[in-house]
């Protein structure tokens, strides 16, 4: 029943998001528009920094005002949640550099609200060398639409849904050397394999109230959502989102980012932000077209500062109930550090990257860690190259006597890829890319991998921001 009524509102999303694409650069450029009345300013993030090499619409979406309009119907351009620009908003809660691009595009309703839609899309072929590889064609991505209603009191309160065509992959998902996590029939585990995401990967509301011009408080829920642990999840951060390989390090950094129950309360001040979340602990079965029943077992508490419109960084730690599927019996203790950092380059131009460390201890005491360091360059409208390199120390590779993991290896990998653009319509953009990767596994796993073994994708982009 999901799956009859989801997939036709996916089709019916994007056209929508496309005709509102179109129509929004002609009817609702901030240059043309006359400003809603707003409360006090908000104070200037960007003061003290050049910002010359931005366009009009880009200078004004990082600026904002407290109300967070920019047009007379009430084109939203400041966060939801508070009084910074959106482009600072993320996934879920979190934050990257304020001078990371915003996707999205924006248009007046009735009243007082204004939408948002946003989707990226990629058709991509897969082929992992050597004996444990495989290849595979599959549709990957998201559609993401928001609907945002600003009070005269200064609070905001923000609806958001978020969806992927990932289930229709198959459950075993898509061919992903050295990556492992969640299962495909509830049996056995997912090896070097990447798991395919939920039908609906959000459903959040969130409720924000201004305190004064630089503090505010909000409350945010989702039933699926994702709680104050880590940096942005993959698939929404700046210098990783034109990649369309999953990294490795995704279950030590953000695999939390779709859980089936979570509550999240935080406080910001100017820079600086301090949350912490209820949520559900065990990941996504293996249904992908369902809501998994909700629970509030686990907890996550996040620091997030950023110092300056070019950096964002934060320190996170949960505990998190048991997460795996096929060991209910095992808790962890999750802890995260990341740094990232965004430029920008003339008009369209832009560089991002990120630094993340992520830890993951059991019950037992045994600690895994796992490292990435990722970054992309665009230097116009058209190229993007991007890079990513990993580190991990997994358990999860080869399974242990009577199943279960098995013995702990240190393995890593390298990825560098481009993606060309073509720009079909204001807001629209057709892409052709191509990624290589390179593994490095110990000398143990050599015979199972044969030797050091590498792969390749090739992939086709519809994006709409």
């Amino acid at each position: 029943m999901a799956v009859r009524i989801l997939a036709p509102l996916a089709g019916a999303s994007l056209l929508v998001l496309a005709q509102a694409a179109n129509a929004q650069d002609h009817s609702h450029h901030p240059e043309t528009s006359q400003p809603a009345p707003a409360s006090p300013p908000a104070p200037d993030p960007h003061a003290g920094h050049d910002m010359s090499g931005m366009t009009p619409v880009q200078d004004h979406a990082a600026h904002g005002d407290a109300r967070g309009q920019t047009g007379g119907q009430g084109h939203a351009m400041t966060s939801p949640l508070g009084v910074w620009p959106m482009s600072r908003d993320a996934s879920g809660t979190s934050w990257q550099p304020d001078l990371a691009r915003h996707g999205g595009v924006h248009w007046g309703g009735e009243g007082d609200w204004s939408f948002m839609g946003h989707a990226l899309l990629n058709l991509t072929y897969s082929r992992q060398n050597g004996p444990r590889g495989d290849d595979k064609t599959f549709l990957a991505g998201m559609i993401m639409a928001a609907a945002r209603r600003d009070f005269d009191d200064g609070s905001t309160l923000n609806l958001r849904l978020m969806a992927s065509p990932e289930p229709f992959m198959g459950k075993s998902g898509y061919p992903l050397l050295l990556a492992a996590g969640e299962t495909a029939d509830g049996i056995n585990p997912l090896i070097d394999r990447q798991h395919p995401h939920e039908l609906i990967m959000e459903m959040s509301a969130s409720y924000a109230r201004r305190l004064t011009d630089s503090d505010s408080v909000f409350a945010y829920i989702g039933w699926p959502g994702e709680p104050a642990f880590g940096p942005p999840a993959f698939m929404h951060r700046l210098s990783g989102m034109d990649s369309p390989e999953a990294p490795i390090t995704h279950h030590w950094l953000d695999s939390t980012h779709i859980v089936f129950g979570v509550t999240t309360l935080g406080w910001a001040h100017d820079g600086f932000k301090l949350e912490a979340s209820a949520f559900k602990g065990r990941e996504p079965d293996e249904e992908r077209f369902d809501f998994d029943q909700p629970r509030l077992d686990s907890w996550a508490v996040r620091g997030s500062w950023n110092p300056s419109p070019e950096w964002s960084m934060q320190v996170s730690y949960a505990d998190v109930s048991a997460p795996e599927q096929l060991e209910p019996d095992e808790d962890d203790r999750k802890w995260s550090a990341s740094l990232s950092h965004a430029r920008r380059f003339g008009a369209d131009g832009w560089w991002s990257s990120t630094l993340a460390w992520g830890r993951k201890t059991n019950d037992h005491g045994e600690s895994k860690d796992g490292w990435l360091g990722e970054t992309a360059f665009s230097p116009d409208d058209r190229w993007t190259i991007f890079g990513r390199a990993e580190r991990i120390e997994t358990d999860e590779l080869v399974p242990g006597v009577g199943g279960g993991h098995g013995p702990l290896y240190t393995v890593s990998k390298a990825s560098v890829g481009a993606i060309h653009d073509w720009r079909l319509r204001d807001n629209v953009r057709l892409g052709l890319g191509a990624l290589y990767t390179v593994n490095r596994v110990p000398a143990p796993l050599e015979p199972l991998y044969g030797g050091d073994p590498d792969g390749g994708m090739l992939f086709v982009r519809l994006k709409i921001d």
